[in-house]
């Protein structure tokens, strides 16, 4: 779930997009995660309880995808995922969440704060469209209560949704 400013909103790199700084982050992990860190080198990355998969960051995207290449052409077959990221607003924020327990993270986008809130798996329970792409942006707001900040937002019935074969 992403907060911000509508500006940033609309400036807002998703999931699959391209990088916004020219950068990437490449990771690695599995069965023979070690082995491949003892051949091409990596530091762990942090998260959230523990050590996170091997890795390299904000590597020019080039220089990304050729470390992935080497890795994957001579490196263990199997037992073995790599993956480069670029750096998309949305994995910009995914990275600034893995080390908080909420997996809350903040980034500035077109010169606004935002904050991203990551789901667990076992979080997405709730329906989807909750984004521009749909019409369905939610007015969030944020209330004191005691020394509490409390976000709240109401999301329509499905009855009270805009009809979706129409988008």
């Amino acid at each position: 779930m992403v907060l911000g400013d509508a500006r940033a909103l609309d400036s807002f790199v998703g999931l699959n997009g391209e990088s916004v700084d020219g950068l990437a982050d490449v990771t690695y992990w599995g069965k023979y995660a070690d082995d491949a860190h003892a051949r091409f080198g990596g530091e762990r990355t942090p998260q959230h309880g523990g050590q996170g998969p091997y890795g390299r960051l904000d590597l020019p995207l080039r220089e990304a995808h050729e470390f992935a290449d080497r890795i994957r052409s001579r490196g263990p077959r199997a037992g073995l995922m790599v993956s480069v990221d670029a750096h998309s607003h949305f994995h910009l924020l995914d990275r600034a969440g893995q080390i908080h327990p909420l997996l809350a993270g903040q980034i500035e986008i077109d010169g606004c704060q935002v904050l991203g809130l990551g789901w667990d798996p076992g979080d997405h329970s709730m329906r989807h469209r909750g984004e521009r792409a749909w019409d369905q942006v939610y007015a969030v707001t944020l209330e004191q209560a005691g020394t509490t900040t409390l976000l709240r937002w109401t999301i329509p019935t499905e009855a009270e949704e805009p009809d979706q074969a129409e988008n």
